[in-house]
């Protein structure tokens, strides 16, 4: 199990670039849902739509140019600092949207954040300035007049430069697509891709350019460049025909959810196992987006998660063909790339970790399932703290959700209901107690750096590991051992609690022990003096033993008497001078032995 708590390393580079690029998706992954129904009646409602309707196409406009770009800036100020920045970044976008002749998703990208960070800053050096009465007027007012400060910086700054810099790439996109260049991106997109950065390229960059491109062409290639699933399958069904060991037999699932259900991540483990598999993937990238420029065919609006189904729901009317054909031939092509890498290679298809992580489950299930005392105890000490497991992913959407449900189902039927699984994007983990972060290798470091003092464990593929198991054996042997460790730990209170009190009795002064029968039950007690006796005459102690009534005591420290804790408090009420020893078994106490022992 490769659990830590280790204080992260510095940042690596590739870490930097994978925040960066979370930062930027992070904006727009939210809205996602906003920009397909933007799409949907674009496609459905505009006039040359599957339904005109000019009424309803009255939304397209004001959604494309003001709602979109104030989620954007609403949640790039959330990001940077809670509610205070959410709302004062969407007023301060305010000044790049108004007059814009582009839709300003770059502008509420830059102004969303930078309204966030002014206001923490404004927080930081007048907050515990402001006099008590007076916090609700300080909050209101500065976000209102830095909020309206920044909008107007944003009219005649920020507006202008991103308009010209909008126009220049717009430009530049034209030209690469006119001269046939765009497929040559994906030669960066898809290695880009399989270190995790498909959210940060898809949503941080080619959205925003491809929202711009939609809203005068009516469709745009840019949606198709990441979200293409044409590649990934391809290299899953050479997987399933070429592959070997537990590859070829996850492949054929992986490929269902990738291609139907958008989840590009799974298909990243594949190729990370045979890193060859990258040339695979950008041949079937190049070729694809080559297909979809040749043919002039592009979607409405961002089709995500990258599913066949979404494309095609995003596909304007008459482009289905060029659409499907693009797809088939990035398929094709990297099928037949990654068929002759498979084919060649001469491994058994599972790397050692694996091996050994199979190997280790086997053992404990050879086992039945319980581990041995050394692995329960350090279980104990690992996971005893655990409260909450979460998975991480980049956008907290995908394949975390996919695999915390399978977690969540395998966590259910172990009968542990008193742990919650869920799914978070990287960005938004928070360092609490009692948490077990799930993240993929790729994505290690930077949850460390997030969560420093959480539990972590790393699997290679959130869909199929084998570690699963191992955190569900963990966990039922936690809250196996939990219960027992407490009930000693009571023991042991008890039984120092029961020394101080057989410890405190003057044995010098008794003459006589005696159980205590009331309301006419003297079955207990009565046994109870027989075996007290028994156990007397066998240590040759001449002390008299007697069952008697509880009222029929004489109050003197001569007496020892042992009762219930219950039958205790009545005891108190009517005598002073008589010694009490409660325990909760009259016919067998580890006390008696103590007891015993200093009697004469």
């Amino acid at each position: 199990m490769e659990a830590t708590k280790t204080v992260p390393k510095k940042s690596s580079l590739k870490t930097k670039i994978q925040k960066l690029g979370t930062s930027l998706s992070g904006m727009i992954m939210p809205n996602i849902a906003a920009v397909i129904a933007w799409g949907l009646v674009t496609a459905i409602f505009m006039a040359q739509g599957w339904f005109p309707n000019a009424q309803i196409a009255k939304m397209i406009s004001p959604m494309l140019n003001y709602l979109i770009p104030l989620l954007i800036a609403y949640v790039g100020g959330r990001m940077v600092y809670e509610e205070r920045g959410a709302v004062v970044g969407a007023v301060a976008a305010m000044g790049v949207i108004v007059g814009s002749s582009v839709p300003m998703f770059i502008g509420a990208m830059i102004m969303g954040p930078l309204g966030g960070w002014c206001i923490k800053k404004f927080d930081q050096l007048f907050q515990d300035k402001i006099k008590s009465g007076f916090e609700m007027i300080y909050n209101n007012f500065s976000s209102g007049i830095l909020g309206m400060v920044l909008a107007i910086f944003g009219v005649f700054v920020v507006n202008p430069l991103v308009t010209a810099g909008s126009n220049f790439m717009s430009r530049g996109v034209d030209w690469i697509i006119s001269i046939h260049m765009l497929p040559l991106a994906n030669i960066f997109i898809e290695p880009a891709k399989i270190l995790f950065l498909n959210n940060a390229i898809g949503n941080g960059i080619l959205v925003p350019l491809g929202i711009q491109q939609a809203s005068t062409a009516g469709k745009s290639v840019l949606f198709l460049l990441e979200s293409n699933p044409g590649p990934g399958i391809g290299i899953l069904i050479a997987f399933m025909i070429f592959g070997k060991g537990t590859a070829k037999a996850s492949a054929p699932g992986a490929a269902i959810i990738q291609f139907f259900g958008g989840i590009h991540e799974i298909y990243f483990p594949y190729v990370l196992m045979k890193p060859a598999l990258i040339l695979a993937a950008i041949a079937g990238g190049v070729s694809g987006t080559f297909t979809f420029s040749l043919l002039n065919t592009g979607i409405k609006a961002a089709a995500s998660p990258g599913s066949i189904i979404a494309i095609l729901l995003m596909t304007p009317k008459g482009n289905y063909l060029q659409i499907l054909t693009g797809v088939a031939v990035a398929a094709i092509v990297s099928f037949v790339v990654a068929a002759v890498i498979l084919k060649a290679d001469k491994s058994d298809g599972t790397d050692l970790a694996e091996k050994q992580a199979q190997m280790d489950q086997m053992k404990a299930e050879s086992k039945g399932g319980v581990p041995s005392a050394e692995d329960a105890e350090r279980s104990v000490q690992d996971y005893a703290d655990v409260k909450k497991v979460i998975f991480a992913c980049d956008a907290g959407m995908g394949s975390s959700a996919m695999g915390a449900s399978l977690l969540r189902d395998k966590v259910k039927k172990a009968g542990i209901k008193d742990i919650p699984v869920t799914n978070i994007a990287i960005s938004r983990l928070k360092d609490e107690q009692g948490l077990l972060v799930v993240t993929q290798d790729e994505l290690a470091d930077r949850a460390l750096q997030k969560t420093p003092n959480a539990m972590h464990i790393s699997v290679g593929n959130f869909l199929s590991s084998p570690k699963y198991d191992e955190v569900v054996i963990n966990l039922k042997t936690v809250k196996q051992i939990a219960p027992a460790d407490t009930q000693a730990k009571a023991a042991a209170k008890e039984a120092e609690k029961a020394s101080d009190n057989v410890g405190s009795i003057d044995y010098t002064a008794v003459k006589e022990v005696d159980f205590i029968h009331h309301d006419q039950k003297i079955g207990s007690a009565t046994m109870a003096t027989s075996l007290f006796k028994d156990r007397l005459k066998k240590e040759g102690k001449k002390t008299p033993v007697k069952n008697l009534g509880i009222d029929e005591l004489e109050d003197s420290k001569a007496h020892l008497v042992i009762v219930t804790p219950e039958a205790e408090k009545n005891l108190k009420l009517r005598y002073t001078e008589v010694q009490i020893v409660s325990v909760e078994d009259l016919l067998n106490s580890k006390d008696y032995d103590y007891i015993v022992e200093h009697l004469s």
